[in-house]
């Protein structure tokens, strides 16, 4: 089960607002695990104002 704590760390850095496809490939590029990248390909394919809002998609 992936964490937010996870998430947040495979985000650091990001600039948003972010699309879905942005936020996929800065986790990869900053070393997010496998579990954070699934979790994060099953999000919804739009914008994202912030981080809370990624979190918001996660974990709904």
């Amino acid at each position: 089960m992936v964490s937010p704590i996870d998430i947040q760390k495979a985000l650091s850095g990001m600039d948003y607002p972010a699309s879905k496809a942005d936020i996929v490939k800065h986790a990869e590029d900053n070393g997010g695990d496998k579990e954070v990248l699934d979790a994060l390909k099953k999000i919804d394919d739009r914008e994202y104002e912030g981080p809370s809002g990624v979190s918001a998609a996660v974990f709904d």
